[in-house]
């Protein structure tokens, strides 16, 4: 868990991805289109990549990514996310984070 702490430490978005994935594109495009910019790593371009797959999935993420974290606390994948902004919780949460400031 110590390389996935260290990676969010300090970021209020950020996103676990694998380059081929249309549903963490859907998840990044989606948290950007509210003004944030959240730090990403792509898993299958990253050399530590495996490593992070495996702390991910030790962290709960079932597929393990995307992974989205807010304010450095795990929110979830991409069911999570979606479910957030259709209750109009999404928002709320970057706001809080610092990731957006409107």
């Amino acid at each position: 868990m110590a390389m996935v702490k260290a990676l969010v430490n300090d970021r209020s978005v950020v996103i676990f991805s694998n380059t081929s994935c249309c549903m963490c594109y859907t998840i990044m495009k989606l948290i950007s289109s509210f003004g944030a910019n959240p730090t990403v790593y792509e898993l299958d371009e990253h050399p530590d990549g495996k490593q992070i797959e495996k702390e991910l999935r030790g962290l709960g993420c079932k597929p393990s990514v995307p992974a989205v974290f807010i304010g450095e606390e795990l929110i979830g994948g991409a069911n999570e996310i979606m479910s957030l902004h259709l209750k109009g919780e999404l928002v709320p949460l970057l706001l809080k984070a610092n990731a957006i400031w409107v």
